[in-house]
């Protein structure tokens, strides 16, 4: 098996052939100039410091803490076990990617950057994302992936964080018709059915032409005519089509344990939004609580740092229709509002102290 810094494969045309090519980047020296190491510590740390300000200064934290003080402590610790288990298995998922190609590659320290993926993109601009880079940053410099490399596994973990969403989204969008918050009739109903249903399958649709050497995104990319098909985007786009591809072919049993790990971790999103509202002494079905579940996570796609107002409103709309009062809906978005502060500010002290070295 080819180490992460091997000869990294490249398409060429319209077929599976490939050239081959070695990417390499120029290493940093070890005996860094210490005297530049304090300034650029103090601005990561400033930039980051500046990052938090502003996504907090309208956060209602007081609220968020008279809150939490309706909690026990041990719903507290329940909750945030959860949260952790919820991590532990996202981070699993795209442990089982990197240490296919490299066994070397350490569970935790991928946990840690996890966190930290999380505080970056929690709290910038864009629907959660923003912090993938540091990914790629820290499998560069910790074990020497190519960019290629590193980038192809950021990639096919997102794709697998892709498919366990659209899985989620068309459960939770049945749950939005279920519980009558959008309804259908006739052949309506038929209609968004046949969309859920195609929404749901193209993930696992794409993994399949991936085993099977067909690339549609490429593909897609090629047919577009205002694109240019020899721009170094759209040849970084097929080649990692390609190398996740590669990966499928060679390490499929790996692929099918990741698959099942990222639907665990987005079973455990739900359920631990249905804990949580049990916690706050509100009872719903679960269509119900599926569909409050879907309007939340939907409003973190607004390009706004944590889905700031979108939240609430999704929940005070979602849950109203519902019979619950708007203040038991505020509650519920205080305390989801306060674990992503809460792990968001650690992921970004995590961030800082790893880019900052």
């Amino acid at each position: 098996m080819n180490s992460p810094s091997s000869l990294v494969p490249l398409p060429a045309g319209e077929g599976d052939s490939a050239i081959t090519t070695s990417i390499s980047f120029p290493q940093k020296h070890k005996a860094t100039d210490k005297s530049l190491r304090i300034p650029r510590a103090f601005l990561i740390y400033l930039a980051l410091a500046t990052l938090l300000y502003f996504a907090l200064r309208n956060a209602p934290l007081a609220e968020i803490w008279n809150t939490l003080r309706q909690l026990q402590l041990w719903q507290i610790v329940v909750l945030f076990g959860l949260n952790l288990f919820i991590y532990m298995l996202i981070t699993l998922r795209w442990w089982i990617i990197v240490r296919a190609e490299n066994k070397l590659v350490a569970y935790v320290p991928l946990l840690l950057v996890r966190i930290a993926v999380f505080g970056v993109s929690y709290f910038t601009l864009g629907p959660q994302v923003g912090g993938e880079p540091l990914q790629v940053l820290y499998l560069q410099g910790k074990y020497k992936f190519t960019y290629m490399h590193a980038t192809a596994s950021v990639i096919l973990d997102k794709l697998l964080e892709l498919l366990a969403n659209f899985f989620l989204l068309a459960l939770g969008l049945t749950a939005i018709f279920q519980a009558g918050i959008l309804s259908t009739n006739g052949s309506r109903s038929w209609l968004s059915l046949s969309g859920l249903v195609i929404l749901c399958l193209w993930p696992p649709v794409h993994i399949i032409l991936l085993y099977k050497h067909k690339y549609p995104l490429s593909a897609l990319l090629r047919s577009v005519p205002f694109i240019k098909k020899d721009s170094k985007a759209v040849r970084f786009v097929a080649a990692s089509e390609r190398l996740a591809g590669t990966f499928c072919r060679r390490h499929l049993s790996s692929l099918l344990l990741a698959i099942l790990v990222s639907l665990c971790a987005g079973a455990g999103m739900v359920s631990e939004f249905a804990l949580l509202i049990y916690f706050l002494h509100i009872q719903l079905p679960f269509w119900q609580t599926v569909s409050a579940w879907t309007a939340g996570w939907l409003s973190l796609l607004v390009p706004l740092p944590g889905g700031l107002g979108a939240l609430e409103a999704s929940q005070v709309f979602a849950l109203g229709l519902f019979g619950i009062s708007a203040t038991s809906a505020i509650s519920v978005t205080l305390l989801m509002r306060g674990r992503d502060i809460l792990i968001g500010g650690i992921g970004l002290l995590l961030a800082g102290r790893g880019v900052g070295k």
